[in-house]
């Protein structure tokens, strides 16, 4: 009896497409996608540029070639079926990864050149500026634009897009934000106004924070990151009272002159934002605050590699442990 015959295959060779992924266009799962945000057909025409019954067109398309229905419209409302939901959440992930691979390969046949935006909390001091220059030294076909961040909200422009990469306050626990090289770790200040009466003492430790409410960031930041700027417990347990949410830093360093409370800031910014009206008090036994490189993990393009490369080695960073790993975003730091 003859043995069996079987063909095998390389585990690289592309499968053959059926019939329906061979004529399916990418506007049509581009076209779900926003739809299944907005859910609504106007709004999805608006963002797509395209008429309302474009967006029916393309979506009875996509349905066509599952064979099911994927949302269900009424004169009233839009919603996904079951498995329409099924089918966004295995949908996005690979999507978003599509399509920055495709911006990879764009960038990576340009070379370093177009546009990288660069947002900052607070302060773009000395360190972030030598990067900066020192980037355009090497890459000059690629221009800078410096965007200043909210205090209250560290991340939305990462995930807008409004930023390609962010210097922002640790720590960073966001599974879909990649952290790169901190920079050096500064001690902790508090910002006073000149009457309060420990204005007078030289410095304070952790503990001389119960005396006192803390300003803090507002939201839509993590609970977690306003946390670790303006903690609501001192090491020892006790009790810090809950001063003003603010937006920005000016603002809360305009309420720290008015005597609302105290906000804890990095030393450079403190050195940066001196003020007549503001003492900046040196604090012992909280942890250094340190700054960090953070971009999108479905927007990681070679621009963004190339500004990482020059951080690294032009200020005084380093890259946390498995950088790339979600799970260890949260290194270097808990405090501003």
């Amino acid at each position: 009896m003859s043995p069996l015959h079987t063909t095998t295959s390389s585990s690289t060779a592309v499968p053959t497409p059926t019939p329906e992924l061979r004529s399916l266009e990418l506007r049509e799962l581009e076209c779900f996608l926003v739809l299944s945000d907005e859910l609504h057909f106007g709004r999805t025409g608006e963002r797509l540029y395209v008429s309302q019954s474009r967006v029916s067109q393309l979506l009875r398309a996509l349905e066509s070639r599952i064979g099911a229905r994927l949302v269900d419209r009424t004169s009233r409302r839009v919603s996904l079926t079951p498995l329409g939901e099924e089918f966004r959440r295995s949908l996005r992930p690979a999507y978003d990864a599509l399509r920055a691979t495709v911006e990879s390969a764009r960038t990576a046949a340009r070379g370093i050149e177009g546009r990288l935006t660069i947002g900052f909390q607070g302060t773009a001091d000395g360190r972030i500026m030598r990067a900066i220059d020192a980037f355009h030294a090497r890459h000059p076909g690629c221009h800078t634009e410096i965007v200043e961040i909210p205090l209250c909200d560290p991340f939305g422009a990462l995930r807008s897009g409004a930023v390609d990469v962010a210097v922002t306050l640790l720590p960073v626990a966001e599974p879909d934000l990649v952290l790169g090289p901190v920079f050096a770790a500064q001690q902790q200040t508090l910002a006073l106004s000149v009457r309060h009466p420990l204005a007078v003492r030289s410095g304070l430790t952790a503990e001389d924070l119960a005396a006192l409410p803390l300003i803090a960031p507002d939201a839509p930041a993590p609970a977690y990151w306003r946390e670790a700027h303006a903690p609501t417990t001192t090491p020892e347990g006790r009790p810090i009272p809950a001063g003003p949410s603010v937006s920005t830093l000016q603002e809360g360093l305009t309420l720290a002159a008015a005597g609302r409370g105290g906000m804890l800031l990095c030393r450079p910014t403190a050195d940066y934002h001196g003020r007549r009206d503001i003492t900046f008090l040196p604090v012992t036994g909280l942890p250094d605050s340190v700054l960090g490189l953070v971009h999108h993990r479905s927007r990681d393009t070679a621009r963004i590699h190339a500004f990482r490369t020059t951080v690294t080695e032009t200020t005084n960073t380093g890259d946390p442990t498995n950088a790339d790993d979600p799970t260890n975003t949260e290194a270097g730091a808990r405090t501003p």
